[in-house]
């Protein structure tokens, strides 16, 4: 396997991000070479995994924490429209690659699923008020709805609401047209176009070591996990998108960008029931807020997730903490990430996150009990026999410098690219997935500036929004939706009615 001439681009991991990339690559330059390592038996087993991950298709309709309340009670909808700006490219680029025959047919991998946020308390209710407020007029949010009547909650989803205790206040907001994404079956769907058009895909290969050459080229060291066999390639551009893995191979790398940078790793639990009789009573995503000092990735939420066409419920997560930052790696992966230039931000990091830590020490103290009395909070009526506990991905957050206290704990992602564009990798996770193809567009602009102006055309094609906002352009938001609701099979955004 080893290569007589350099390839052009080397992708480490096969998750969506490797496969948005690789995917943008070969439309753009279809004749470069474009190689694909994946250390497991098939993509999209990590956090891809339609099991690893919410699937919310992260647009900021429900999720809190993309739009929190400030000190003096005000709420500001930027981030939440920046979120879902993201999220209509990568709905873009799907629906171009629908409408082309490169992705089959849309609902094996995005279906229609009502985005809810539900609160109870007369504060957290004044506070759904005004973040309702602030959003209903906006165009990409156009349809949300806020009711707190408990029959018309009812309507909605009525587990949330049968056998509550009537005194208790409660509030929620509704967008119709929320989606639920398998990324699973998108990744899969997307590495077998690309190998159709050219490019390879090596799987139980592990990538052990990357090593800057004189020429300017990566040598890509590669164990073959079948016979323990070992090779090297050379690349002209290499790709770290190894989920939890990508830190390791950064640090390998040597490159100074990555210097100052550490990971802390989350697992996961979710409570999941596919009892029909359950399953047919709710059809939503419903997101809370998320306790003190809880992380955002484990704000609870009760979803609806489609898999290989088979509808199911989550509840979770629930957090907990373990030292490996792959569900596949081992338990050495934390302590060998530390290194003389990320000790101190890590350090740091655990000084100014107790809360932090006091949340995650509850959480690995709750029993079975404990979780699902937590389920009960959403759903009264939830039995113990309808559902099992299933282990979600695991989750490493960014932990960097920061001049004023040393170091931050970061909940997103973060782009990792080397000075000369040869290489480029990505930490971090949520909103992850759902933004991946704006987060690979950044890659492209970083990464290959000679090139960028003249994919610019066919970029516009794929992705019309491409170089500007649909939010502050109502007539061009409401354009968008329609055109992509129309090739992916979901239904066009309507005015709530108030």
């Amino acid at each position: 396997m080893n290569s007589p001439a350099p390839i052009d681009v080397v992708l480490i991991g096969g998750g969506i991000m490797s496969a948005t990339l690789g995917t943008l690559i070969k439309q753009l330059q279809p004749d470069w070479t474009i190689r694909a390592y994946e250390r497991l038996g098939d993509v999209a087993q990590e956090s891809s995994n339609p099991w690893n991950n919410a699937g919310t298709g992260h647009a900021a309709l429900c999720e809190l924490n993309y739009m929190p309340e400030g000190k003096d009670g005000a709420v500001d909808p930027a981030k939440a429209i920046s979120i879902n700006e993201q999220f209509q490219v990568s709905r873009q680029l799907w629906s171009h690659l629908v409408s082309t025959g490169a992705l089959p047919e849309p609902s094996s991998f995005i279906n229609t699923t009502p985005h809810m946020t539900f609160v109870h308390g007369k504060k957290n209710i004044e506070y759904l008020r005004r973040r309702h407020d602030a959003l209903k007029d906006q165009p990409l949010f156009e349809g949300m709805e806020f009711s707190d009547d408990p029959a018309k909650i009812a309507e909605w989803t009525p587990l949330i609401t049968r056998r509550r205790n009537k005194r208790q206040r409660i509030a929620a907001t509704r967008i119709e047209s929320g989606t639920d994404v398998d990324f699973g079956s998108l990744t899969h769907s997307m590495f077998a176009d690309l190998t159709k058009n050219g490019g390879e895909l090596y799987l139980n290969h592990q990538v052990t070591g990357l090593k800057r050459t004189k020429d300017g080229t990566w040598r890509v060291k590669v164990l073959n996990g079948v016979g323990r066999t070992r090779s090297e390639v050379h690349a002209r551009f290499v790709f770290v998108g190894a989920g939890g893995g990508a830190l390791a191979l950064l640090q390998h790398s040597g490159i100074p960008e990555v210097q100052g940078f550490g990971g802390f790793p989350i697992s996961g639990q979710f409570l999941k029931t596919s009892n029909p009789a359950v399953v047919a009573q709710h059809k939503a995503k419903v997101y809370g807020k998320a306790g003190v000092g809880a992380p955002p990735m484990s704000v609870p939420h009760l979803d609806t997730r489609v898999v290989d066409g088979e509808t199911s419920l989550l509840f979770g997560p629930y957090a907990g903490f373990t030292p490996k930052f792959l569900k596949t790696s081992t338990w050495f992966d934390l302590p060998f990430s530390i290194r003389w230039h990320n000790i101190w931000p890590m350090l740091a990091v655990a000084f100014h996150n107790f809360d932090l830590m006091k949340y995650l020490i509850g959480e690995l103290a709750a029993d079975r009990r404990k979780k699902m009395n937590a389920l009960r909070e959403f759903m009264p009526t939830a039995k113990d026999e309808d559902w099992e506990l299933i282990t979600a991905g695991q989750r490493v957050q960014v932990m960097k410098k920061d001049e004023k206290v040393g170091g931050v704990l970061q909940f997103g992602t973060e782009v990792i690219t080397g000075a000369d564009g040869t290489i480029a990798g990505l930490l971090g996770a949520s909103p992850g997935a759902s933004t991946a193809a704006p987060i690979m567009l950044d890659v492209l602009k970083r990464c290959f500036p000679t090139e960028f102006p003249s994919w610019e055309p066919k970029l516009r094609e794929m992705i019309p929004s491409f170089g500007t906002t649909l939010n502050d352009k109502p007539e061009l938001a409401a354009a968008s939706l329609a055109s992509t609701a129309a090739t992916l099979g979901l239904p066009t955004p309507q005015k709530a009615l108030v």
